[in-house]
């Protein structure tokens, strides 16, 4: 990953972009992708989309979803404190303690997340799990006008964001899920434009994926893929108290999933493993029964149904604020679908 694509990836997970409110991360999506798409496009959903070689007959979307986990204030109280909704999967336990930002049409609003002391709960309080409703934020609001001068209804809030470089090549942020998908299908465009397309390839930055797979849905139906590839993360089992019984081997650093099952067109998968190993890229294999929780969902359910393929980049603590990636694995996965975008012949089929 050189340094132009780190300081992209940076950028990525220190804007907000909670599901509803993403048009920040998209600015930055649209101004790396401008230096070398062909064409960026944004909907009136907010999917902003970079297209490479747009005349050529046959199409391919990658996509990966913008939005990220978010609280939305709902209620401030007659002391200033705020009370909120969760947007998307959260744990409450994650978020006990947090610092946070309250994103408003004037600027930043920083607060924390607080909650009764441990010295004042009751020996009954402490034997259940912390609940939304016992959590609000504090700005400091000396009242309830004093919090309304400075926030609104619906104004939507993220835990502090930043990217932590840990050892080896791992990197935390709270966003690895999905801006590390975004990073992949905006970089894969760029590396497979230098390479030289035979397809049009269109990358999508797609929205509200956390809340209902809605973003991919629309992109979708707008572009009209013949092929589809959702990158999304999926659960590492490479720490403790993970069964890798249940959710496969999969470790941070070992190379992007190529996964297998009833939502992936055995001939585009078939084809991203016989990529991985012919290229070189170091790769993990996993199992998806049934139908996926991400966006490889709606691609293959758009207007006649869409050949598609899922490529998941390895995820330490899901939906919580220290989200942990391996870097080299988003480089691989950039690698495989640039090569996957040049492979492909204009006259290629995907039927089973």
């Amino acid at each position: 990953m050189n340094g132009t694509a780190l300081e992209f990836l940076k950028d990525l997970l220190e804007t907000p972009g909670v599901s509803g409110y993403e048009q920040p991360v998209q600015q930055v999506v649209r101004a790396y992708a401008e230096s070398f798409a062909d064409e960026v496009t944004t909907d009136v959903h907010g999917n902003v989309v970079a297209v490479g070689n747009s005349d050529a007959d046959l199409r391919v979307m990658f996509d990966g979803h913008c939005d990220q986990l978010g609280l939305l204030v709902s209620h401030i109280d007659k002391s200033g404190f705020l009370f909120f909704q969760t947007v998307g999967g959260w744990d409450p336990q994650q978020l006990v303690g947090q610092r946070v930002t309250v994103w408003t049409n004037d600027g930043e609003v920083p607060g924390v997340v607080g909650r009764k002391a441990i010295h004042l709960l009751s020996p009954e309080e402490r034997k259940v799990v912390a609940d939304l409703k016992g959590l609000w934020i504090d700005i400091g609001a000396s009242d309830a006008d004093d919090a309304a001068d400075a926030v609104r209804i619906g104004d939507p809030v993220t835990v502090q964001l930043g990217f932590q470089e840990l050892r080896n090549g791992i990197a935390a942020a709270p966003a690895m899920d999905d801006r590390a998908g975004v990073w992949v299908v905006i970089e894969a465009l760029r590396r497979a434009k230098e390479k030289g397309l035979s397809c049009a390839v269109y990358a999508a930055s797609s929205v509200q994926e956390e809340i209902g797979l809605r973003g991919a849905r629309t992109a979708a139906f707008g572009i009209d893929p013949h092929v589809g590839i959702a990158v999304d993360v999926t659960h590492a089992t490479d720490c403790p108290k993970v069964d890798p019984r249940q959710s496969g081997d999969i470790a941070l650093g070992d190379g992007p999933v190529i996964a297998r099952g009833a939502n992936i067109n055995p001939r585009v998968g078939e084809r991203l493993l016989s990529l991985a190993a012919a290229e070189d890229i170091p790769h993990q294999v996993a199992a998806q029964a049934g139908s996926a929780g991400n966006n490889v969902n709606p691609l293959q359910l758009s207007r006649a149904g869409v050949a598609t393929g899922l490529v998941q980049l390895p995820n330490r603590y899901m939906h919580s604020p220290v989200e942990a990636v391996a870097l080299a694995d988003l480089d691989h996965a950039a690698d495989l679908l640039a090569a996957f975008a040049c492979d492909l012949e204009s006259d290629a089929t995907f039927v089973p």
